[in-house]
């Protein structure tokens, strides 16, 4: 297939219009979505954990996720959007819609990474949300809407400083202030209802159940007290490590791995998949297994299916969740005009965690499921979690909203940053980003709007798109995308003829290297990006 033919394809058939969003393109015309104060959107934010791009059904997995892929269905599909790369910069992104760095968490906010911190000794990098920023719900609630919070925190613990959700905008929130969790059991010294530390655990209890029956209590809340319009950011554990899944979930999927012939025939099932769907072009090629994935002949091969059995286990439930969450809003009546957004803070994990030992899924186990399995989570593409390459920092993004997107199905290509989440949200509550808040001056805006995607198909997009994080960057221009592992050279790809990275072009336009590069310069000496210590 031709790429003229796949741009068609992922407009014409699945009802939508197309047209490239970078900068010096033609564009279509474009005009911002009008809301009236009275017919404003509840917007849900739904945010996935250490999951990779093809890692449900609607961007090519076989695991079991009817429910995104019925918001999907009935909504839009963005396949060129990008995050931060790694946890905490890229929660602190999402939250604020500027650049992890600007919002003061440019590395990790744990106890682990202080002593990077120090060694880098600038406010770009410390331990939570700086006051030149405000969250989504600090921004929201200026228009008028009720704040609402359940899951994964991860961007400052410290109350004394300010840090936790209830004191950045959110009404009502439950939230694991840290990074990581079992499934079976919260830690009451990190688990917090609003203002207080709380001891959550019960009997039957699992996270991902969790955090939705906790969102679920406060939608059903402020619907009977009519604090409407509302925003819930709902953010899952799911799929980080721990390995940890209900026994019924795991034996959805125990055996089917191992019978695939593991992770090189899972993932080239996914790959084709994947160009059927029109998620990706069926002229790129896949990128090789990156070095450090194992030959499939040489390892256990039932622990091996057993742990991705399990990850697939976590995905399922949490689309369960999602399920139920839907529902909720249907016996409310509030569903039709409610956004929901759905997308990954990061690409897959390779890290190879395992601190301790267990039956793998149990609340006795504490592991993951290691880099040869994350290779297929984010397939087609190279490297992971951490780094800059599109393994890394390319997520899945559903947006559904019944009221307003009616080009059921839309697969877009337009590129787009996390950063553009903030920018969404006030543009569709009708609310002005302030200049200061709370006698702080605020760093301005950096995110675009997506809502005329939502209605008209496409949007006027960022000139240039930078991500930096433990000195991987790239800065994503066009077609053409800078990219570096560290302190090792630039490599330069075309991500229209080669999105997945296997040819790499920096020798052959050392004047576009050069351009890029300067690009990248200008946005880390404005966002005050530091080169680790250990470079």
């Amino acid at each position: 297939m031709k790429r003229r033919d796949f741009v068609k394809l992922a407009g014409s058939a699945f009802g939508a219009a197309f047209c490239s969003t970078v900068s010096g393109q033609t564009f279509f015309a474009n005009s911002k979505m009008k809301v009236s104060k009275s017919d404003r959107p509840n917007i849900i934010l739904i945010l996935a954990d250490d999951m990779g791009f093809a890692d449900i059904g609607c961007y090519g997995s076989e695991v079991q996720t009817p429910n995104l892929d019925k918001l999907a269905a009935q909504g839009i599909r963005f396949t060129q959007f990008y995050n931060s790369a790694r946890c905490c910069p890229t929660r602190a992104s999402l939250l604020t819609g500027l650049h992890p760095h600007q919002a003061g968490i440019g590395w990790m906010t744990d106890k682990w990474a202080e002593n990077q911190r120090e060694n880098l000794n600038s406010p770009a990098y410390t331990d939570g949300l700086n006051k030149e920023c405000i969250t989504i719900a600090e921004g929201l609630k200026r228009g008028g809407y009720h704040t609402m919070m359940s899951g994964k925190w991860h961007v400052g613990e410290d109350r004394d400083r300010g840090h936790w959700p209830f004191q950045r905008g959110f009404d009502k929130s439950f939230s694991l202030i840290v990074g990581a969790s079992s499934y079976f059991r919260m830690n009451p010294n990190v688990t917090v209802l609003n203002d207080k530390k709380i001891d959550a655990n019960h009997d039957d209890f699992y996270i991902t159940d969790e955090f939705t029956k906790y969102a679920n209590k406060f939608i059903e809340e402020a619907a009977e007290e009519k604090q409407e319009p509302f925003f819930m950011y709902l953010a899952y554990t799911s799929p980080h490590w721990p390995l940890h899944a209900r026994p019924e979930d795991i034996e959805k999927y125990r055996g089917k791995y191992k019978a695939a012939g593991g992770w090189p025939g899972v993932r080239a099932e996914r790959f084709e998949r994947m160009k059927k769907m029109g998620i990706i072009d069926p002229s790129w090629d896949i990128s090789e297994p990156d070095q450090g994935v194992l030959d499939w002949s040489s390892v256990d091969q039932d622990e091996m299916d057993l742990r991705m059995a399990v990850y697939a286990a976590q995905i399922d439930s949490m689309d369960q969740n999602i399920g139920k969450l839907v529902e909720k809003l249907e016996e409310l009546d509030i569903r039709d005009n409610t956004l929901i957004m759905f997308l990954a803070d990061n690409g897959a994990c390779a890290e190879h965690y395992n601190k301790k030992e267990g039956k793998i899924g149990s609340a006795d186990s504490m592991t993951a499921y290691w880099q040869s399995w994350a290779n297929v989570s984010n397939v087609p593409f190279r490297r992971y979690k951490h780094w800059a390459h599109e393994g890394g920092i390319a997520t899945p993004l559903i947006a559904n909203w019944p009221a307003q997107i009616k080009k059921h199905g839309m697969i877009t290509p337009e590129p787009g940053h996390i950063t553009d989440i903030m920018a969404t949200c006030l543009d569709l509550a009708d609310t002005a980003y302030p200049e200061t808040y709370d006698g702080h001056q605020i760093t301005p805006l950096e995110g675009k709007s997506l809502a005329s995607i939502f209605t008209k198909g496409t949007r006027p997009g960022h000139d240039y798109i930078c991500v930096e994080h433990e000195g991987h960057r790239c800065c994503r221009k066009g077609k053409w995308k800078l990219v570096a592992v560290a302190n090792e050279p630039w490599e330069l790809y075309d991500m229209e003829a080669d999105r997945t990275e296997t040819n790499d072009l920096a020798s052959e336009h050392p004047d576009k290297v050069a351009e890029l590069e300067a690009d990248y310069n200008t946005w880390a000496a404005k966002c005050n990006v530091r080169p680790p210590s250990y470079w």
